[in-house]
């Protein structure tokens, strides 16, 4: 099978799988471009509630396809900056599911998702260093916004690579899990996602990632969504809400 991005939807999760086991699953100029119009789509697709990003096997992605720098570093870090931010700016909430090697082009993607979850054993380097490239503007502050100016500083003038331990007490990652239980807890964790108001999610999705001034519009959908009342009732009937507000499609 060529280099390419899988994904399927089920159980209103979309799961995006980078697949390109003979390199580790790193990335491809193709790949690259193929993300943000994949992301296009399942953003505008109501059935999708949250998404998950993955690698093929036991590998998350060791990086960009290093064969593309030797033709253009540039271009190729313009491909991976649009990727990041279309990732970054995926409307419903994202989670990366990490095993094994989530390196270079690996963590930039990973670190665009709003959560990270690893499993024991996987490993975690920003190796621009290692090969003389500057690593983007967006990345490094994401980057640092993650784990603090000093963990970036650590990660990107080194290139070293750190376990999943050190990920979860430098705040890179949200939660490890032991060998073996990464799907089932990605499963559990992205039913309740699905679960909850797709109304506060986008909002605070907004506003975590620094767009302040838009108090006045998620107020005004609040008001005319009916999630708070649905909320409300629901919580004193003691039952599962039914939230009907959902992301507009564009277009």
């Amino acid at each position: 099978m060529e280099p390419q991005l899988l994904h399927r939807v089920a159980d209103s999760v979309a799961t995006v799988v980078v697949h390109h086991p003979a390199k580790r699953n790193a990335m491809t100029a193709a790949m690259w471009r193929a993300l943000p119009p994949l992301l296009d789509a399942l953003a505008g697709d109501p059935a999708v509630r949250a998404l998950v990003l993955t690698g093929e096997g036991a590998t998350f992605c060791a990086g960009a396809d290093i064969s593309a720098l030797r033709e253009s570093a540039e271009e190729a870090q313009g491909l991976a900056v649009r990727a990041e931010e279309a990732l970054a700016a995926f409307p419903k909430p994202t989670l990366a599911a990490v095993r094994g090697h989530c390196v270079g082009g690996g963590a930039q993607l990973a670190a665009a998702c709003d959560l990270r979850f690893a499993e024991e054993g996987a490993l975690f380097g920003v190796t621009p260093a290692k090969l003389g490239v500057v690593y983007p503007a967006s990345a490094t502050r994401r980057l640092v916004s993650l784990v603090g100016p000093a963990t970036a500083k650590y990660l990107l003038f080194s290139g070293e690579l750190i376990d999943a331990g050190q990920a979860l007490r430098t705040g890179l990652v949200d939660e490890v899990l032991p060998e073996g239980e990464l799907g089932k807890r990605v499963a559990e964790f992205t039913r309740i996602l699905v679960s909850r108001s797709q109304l506060t999610q986008a909002a605070a999705k907004e506003f975590a990632d620094g767009r302040t001034d838009r108090d006045a519009h998620w107020s005004a959908q609040a008001r005319g969504s009916g999630d708070t009342a649905e909320g409300v009732a629901a919580f004193l009937e003691r039952r599962q809400p039914r939230f009907t507000w959902s992301v507009p499609t564009s277009g």
